[in-house]
């Protein structure tokens, strides 16, 4: 069975064990293991664009450099955790003076020198499984159900960097939905915002925009929303909307035959 380098995240350890534990009876079920990096920390969960902002994104270079110690692949499920080890492996190999700040103060950590591919658990599934074969392992398909699936921000952009996806019209996720035996559902607000990052300063503006999402996935047909963000998933529950709003990895095990109490 092949192994990965597996950055769980804080979220996934607490308010989101169900991202967590269904990724990894999933990669199980598709003939691969998330070997969680020992010892990780906090990302940040947001990338500062300062070049001289180093100390948070020490974690992100040391889990990094964890994974490039065993020649291991790096998955991330979390969106935030993805966008920000991503944006930091980008920086660390084409920014040569910050590459050199952050080796110094690591010192005896040791270096890194960018060489780790880092991959969203949805591209791992998209270009190392394949769909096809998702597809052939599915003994629950999801007939019947209406799935629309929603970025957000952070999986797509900055495109120069993420790479995932066409940032504008993306198919990933609905790939996926489609080889889980599901309709997917396409609708305008899929990428749009879900006002995560100003909940606390501005919560009634939060609130408008992950209401806009939801009665836009409402209004295009859907019976479901599907999303890697846990964040993105509080806001769009907290809309008041009583459409379900679950993550991927939930699905995933449905169709898989292997979704089960996943705080074990």
């Amino acid at each position: 069975m092949e192994k990965v380098a597996y950055f769980p995240g804080c979220t996934l350890k607490t308010k989101a064990k169900d991202l967590d534990g269904y990724a990894r009876k999933s990669a199980q079920a598709l003939g691969f293991s998330l070997e969680e990096i020992e010892n990780w920390q906090c990302c940040g969960g947001v990338f500062t664009t300062a070049r001289d902002e180093i100390a948070t994104k020490l974690s992100s270079v040391r889990a990094l450099a964890e994974a490039q110690k065993k020649d291991q692949i790096l998955v991330t499920v979390c969106s935030a955790c993805h966008n920000v080890i991503k944006q930091t492996n980008h920086a660390m190999q084409t920014d040569e003076e910050f590459a050199s700040h952050v080796n110094n103060y690591l010192g005896a950590d040791g270096g890194y020198d960018g060489k780790t591919k880092v991959l969203h658990y949805l591209e791992y599934l998209r270009d190392e499984v394949g769909f096809d074969k998702v597809a052939e392992k599915v003994v629950n398909p999801l007939k019947g159900k209406k799935i629309a699936a929603y970025y957000g921000c952070l999986l797509l952009r900055p495109n120069s960097v993420m790479q995932m996806d066409d940032p504008e019209n993306p198919t990933i996720m609905e790939d996926l939905i489609k080889a889980l035996g599901a309709e997917a559902v396409v609708f305008p607000y899929r990428n749009e915002c879900c006002g995560g990052y100003i909940a606390l300063e501005d919560a009634l503006s939060a609130k408008k925009k992950s209401t806009a999402v939801v009665d836009n996935a409402n209004a295009h047909g859907a019976d479901i929303i599907v999303t890697a963000c846990p964040l993105c998933k509080y806001n769009l529950e907290k809309s008041g909307s009583d459409i379900p709003v679950v993550y991927l990895t939930e699905l995933l095990a449905e169709a898989l035959g292997v979704k089960e109490d996943t705080n074990e």
